[in-house]
Parts: structure tokens; C-alpha cells; sequence
């Protein structure tokens, strides 16, 4: 963790991070041109913040685009928001909240996470339904190749629809699929009201990408969900769905467990 508090220790890493955070998805001549610094100097600080894995880049065809990541800030957090009083990690809550909270003009949720795990056993827990009904508690039905169909079975309710499928997959190394339809089976599987799944019916289908990168000893996995309309309520609700999800996937590679049940 020294590193996190190496880069939020500075103030125009902060303001970084706050440009991100009230417009995530910048290129790195977008932020040198708000922001009004040399692009040397932006660079500089990007690369400490993407060492502290507080921001993580996806490539946009010729262009590196840059996003908030909150895993690091969540892991604070959980581990050792405990041992201090209220007072003294005001500040640091309100970062874990901004980060998490994106501005509903950014487009793509994306989250980095590292794993002492192999590609092969990530690849397992994304694709394996005897882990992904464990952290998950929902399992695929498909052959994993690029076109293939996806059912979604979860509960005993099965989401099926032509729309799900698996658009890219390459084993142990990235794996990119359509969302699931929203139908009332589901939506009662899960407690959604009818209001909001009108609202979640209404919009384009949404797709997920996870990029594994082996580091000798652990990877790193970054999720991209995007493909959003403006003011997406399916967007809102992921955004606080992924981190949960992907520390819960962490915890059962790692330890072989999951995390409670917070309910």
C-alpha cells in the first residue's frame, strides 16, 4: 500500500485523479489540456498513479484512454478502515466514494485488480461454473468460443436470448461476452421492481471484457463493461456490482473461499 499513499501524498496527482473522477475515459492530451500541465509532467504522474493501480489505461485504437480504478482504495478500506476512528479517514472514504461514483458522462466501467493466481486458474474462475455459482452464484451454459450462445442460469431460472454471446476468447488471456437480458424471471430472482426493470428493458445490451495479464507469481485482470447509453441505469447498478464481485473472485482464488455474505 505504500505506494498508494506515495501518490494520493501529492496534490496534482489529486487533481488528477479528481479530472478523472468528474470525466473518466481521458486521453492523455485531454488531461494535459484541462488541467494546463506540461505533458511531461502529466506523464510522469500517471505512470505513479498506474503503479499504484489507482488509475488504469485501456487502448482505444491508436489512443490510451485513462480511468479511475477504486480496488486499491477498497482494499484500504476493508482491511484497515477498523483501526482508526471516524475522523481520520473522512478523507479517505470520500476518495473510495468519489471513485466508485463515477460521472454518468463516462461511458465504460473499468476496474483493476491483482491476483496471486495463474491465468489458467483466473480463466477457470471467470469460466468454471463450480466457481462462478461460488462467487458468483450463477453459472454459464456455453462452449466459451467467440459466437457461441450464452445461457444465463441462475436460481433455477435460466436468461436466454440471441443477443447473449460470446463475442471474444482467447484462454488465459482475454475473454469478452455480451450482458444477460433483462427478463422478469430474473428481475424477481433478484428483487428488482418492475419500474426499474422497464427501465433496464428499455436500454441497448451492454458488453463485458476481462484482459489477463500473467506477472510471474500473479495476475492482473482488468474488467471493461461498457457500451452504456447516457444515463444508464444498468450502468449505475454495476458500478457497485463489479467491485464487490471481483474482490469475492480474489478471495476464493487466493484463500480458496468467498467473502461473507454481507446480508
Amino acid at each position: 500500500m505504500d505506494e498508494v499513499f506515495k501518490a494520493l501524498a501529492d496534490s496534482s496527482r489529486r487533481r488528477l485523479l479528481d479530472s478523472l473522477n468528474a470525466r473518466d475515459g481521458q486521453s492523455l492530451r485531454e488531461l494535459c489540456s484541462e488541467l494546463d500541465m506540461a505533458r511531461q509532467s502529466v506523464s510522469k504522474h500517471l505512470a505513479l498513479l498506474e503503479a499504484a493501480n489507482l488509475v488504469t489505461t485501456v487502448r482505444r485504437g491508436r489512443e490510451k484512454l485513462h480511468y479511475l480504478n477504486a480496488e486499491p482504495v477498497n482494499a484500504i478500506a476493508e482491511r484497515w478502515i477498523s483501526r482508526y476512528d471516524r475522523e481520520r479517514v473522512r478523507a479517505l472514504a470520500d476518495l473510495k466514494h468519489a471513485l466508485e461514483n463515477t460521472a454518468m458522462d463516462s461511458n465504460a466501467f473499468v476496474y483493476t485488480t491483482y491476483i496471486k493466481t495463474t491465468p489458467e486458474r483466473l480463466w477457470q474462475g471467470l469460466t468454471d461454473p463450480a466457481f462462478t455459482s461460488r462467487y458468483w452464484g450463477l453459472e454459464f451454459a456455453t462452449d466459451w468460443k467467440a459466437g457461441s450462445s450464452m445461457v444465463w442460469q441462475q436460481g433455477g431460472a435460466d436468461t436466454a436470448d440471441p443477443g447473449q454471446v460470446v463475442l471474444e476468447s482467447e484462454p488465459y488471456r482475454r475473454l469478452s461476452y455480451t450482458w444477460h437480458t433483462f427478463t422478469p424471471g430474473w428481475a424477481k430472482a433478484n428483487g428488482i421492481d418492475d419500474e426499474t426493470l422497464a427501465e433496464l428493458a428499455a436500454e441497448q445490451r451492454s458488453k463485458v471484457t476481462f484482459e489477463i495479464e500473467d506477472l510471474g507469481g500473479s495476475v492482473k485482470l482488468t474488467v471493461v463493461h461498457d457500451g452504456f447509453e447516457p444515463g444508464s441505469t444498468a450502468r449505475e447498478m454495476i458500478q457497485h456490482g463489479w467491485p464487490a464481485l471481483l474482490s469475492s473472485l480474489k478471495t476464493l482464488l487466493e484463500t480458496g473461499d468467498t467473502l461473507p455474505d454481507p446480508a
